[in-house]
């Protein structure tokens, strides 16, 4: 990975977890889920005004002059919109990882609903604006806005598209000119499919330069580096590549920075590795006790307790469904170093959710318990499983819940830390991982490998497994 490429990574990484993230989504994007870009949408106006789409660059004015020529009438532009835009199409891997990220601000010039759909699909509360009274207004329970600035589908009469919608827009829209100002001045944007053309965008721009000169926020932009196409000659060529360095060069006067990528699958790789880091800085335990043997309780609690704690001090993240015998321990430990620091709250770095074993009907409580393990699982990167037995008409039994969450786990590509040691379902995903290390760790095996032995090697104190196990989480979340 590139240095600027790798400093994007860290730099936004840091705004993910302080919840300091936004995203602008241009029609590239869209593009890629099979809708039309602007050229496309605009290719059977430009026939009819006998224009060649081609050679056509400012398609706003394009827009207008169809208008001049009906009598302002939008009917056909109002009828393109529907056709090209009416179908439901999937989202892209890219707006799923998106809507998989900690971002709660989207904004977009797009008229079509797949950053919403991508979030529903998520199980996210979306919070869709495209008009001013809807800024006004706030959805219950929300966990996304989508701010559509330029209008929706559903509306295709009051979609931004001809030069008199957008020399109206801060009359007709002036309240989604205050909010995308005031986010570009609070947030750090990524813009993703997003050619930089759109005057209202370049409007705000303008307006947060000359206000910030020296205090501009850093913003990104994530764009593909110009190669050459079929047939272009290389003087065509040269052009477009000295266009694209001068364009770069003035988006620095906005602090946005430019990272170039070879092919446009490395944006959804890129997008993956920031995914993949940010979970990784999130612990999932599983695991559940009637019995500690070969321990007592009094001891695995204190190492969970400090296992807890430790986590807490490196700024990781703990996510656990309150298993029977080990939540109270975790909750205890992680509280305790939360509360050491006024920097911290219970709300950023403990997901606590335990499980409703009150519900009677066993479908229904199945149907709710995989959904539970699938929220608290998706959002990490480890998954610690530690003991797992429950009483079962008499007898100490493995506990299929903490197999299920180890399945789970395996499938959402968590790194699997089973604590062998502690017996039970544990000793028996330790044993499935250490068979079968290489697949589960490809990468820097012999090091895993043998920090992982440690843990299941028996010992007279579970806390003779901290150092081990917290040497192996060290370096997962630095891998």
């Amino acid at each position: 990975m590139y240095r600027d490429t790798e400093d994007f990574v860290d730099k936004y990484l840091k705004e993910l977890r302080e919840n300091n993230a936004a995203v602008f989504v241009g029609a590239g994007l869209s593009r890629a889920a099979g809708y039309v870009d602007w050229p496309g949408l605009m290719s059977p106006i430009a026939a009819g005004l006998g224009l060649d789409i081609a050679k056509e660059s400012d398609l706003v004015a394009l827009a207008q002059y169809h208008l001049n020529a009906n009598a302002t009438n939008r009917h056909q532009l109002n009828q393109l919109l529907i056709d090209e835009f009416s179908d439901l199409k999937e989202p892209t891997d890219n707006h799923k990882l998106l809507a998989r990220l900690p971002i709660h601000t989207y904004w977009t010039t797009n008229y079509d609903r797949l950053i919403e759909s991508a979030l529903e699909a998520g199980g996210r509360r979306v919070d869709a604006k495209y008009t001013n009274e809807q800024l006004a207004m706030t959805r219950r329970g929300r966990d996304a806005v989508v701010y559509k600035m330029h209008g929706d589908i559903e509306h295709p009469d009051k979609a931004v598209l001809s030069k008199d919608d957008y020399e109206r827009y801060h009359n007709s829209h002036g309240p989604f000119v205050t909010a995308l100002s005031g986010d570009l001045v609070e947030k750090t944007f990524l813009f993703l499919g997003f050619s930089f053309t759109d005057p209202n965008l370049d409007f705000i721009l303008s307006r947060i330069r000359t206000r910030f000169t020296q205090h501009q926020r850093q913003h990104y932009c994530l764009a593909k580096r110009r190669t050459r196409l079929k047939n272009e000659s290389k003087a065509e060529f040269d052009y477009a590549v000295t266009k694209q360095n001068l364009v770069t060069r003035d988006l620095l006067r906005f602090n946005i920075k430019t990272i170039f990528v070879s092919d446009f699958p490395d944006i959804t790789n890129l997008l993956q590795t920031i995914e993949h880091r940010y979970r990784r800085r999130t612990v999932f335990i599983s695991g559940s006790a009637a019995d500690f043997s070969p321990w007592s309780r009094a001891a695995m609690e204190e190492f969970l307790a400090k296992l807890a704690r430790a986590l807490i001090e490196k700024d990781l993240r703990i996510s656990n469904g309150f298993g029977l015998g080990i939540g109270g321990a975790i909750v205890t430990g992680a509280v305790q170093q939360i509360y050491s620091t006024r920097q911290r709250s219970i709300e950023e770095q403990l997901m606590l959710r335990p499980f409703p074993f009150g519900i009677s009907d066993a479908t229904e409580r199945e149907k709710t318990f995989k959904r539970y393990r699938n929220e608290l699982i998706e959002q990490a990167g480890i998954a610690l499983f530690v003991m797992g037995n429950k009483e079962a008409e008499g007898k100490i039994i493995s506990a299929e819940g903490v197999r299920a969450e180890f399945e789970l786990a395996k499938a959402k590509g968590l790194y699997l830390i089973p604590v062998g040691s502690s017996g039970f379902m544990a000793t028996e995903l330790w044993n499935e991982v250490v068979a079968d290390i290489a697949t589960c760790y490809p990468k820097n095996t012999k090091k895993i490998g043998s920090l992982l032995k440690a843990l299941g090697q028996p010992v007279k104190n579970p806390n003779e497994l901290l150092e081990p196990l917290l040497k192996l989480i060290d370096h997962l979340t630095k891998e």
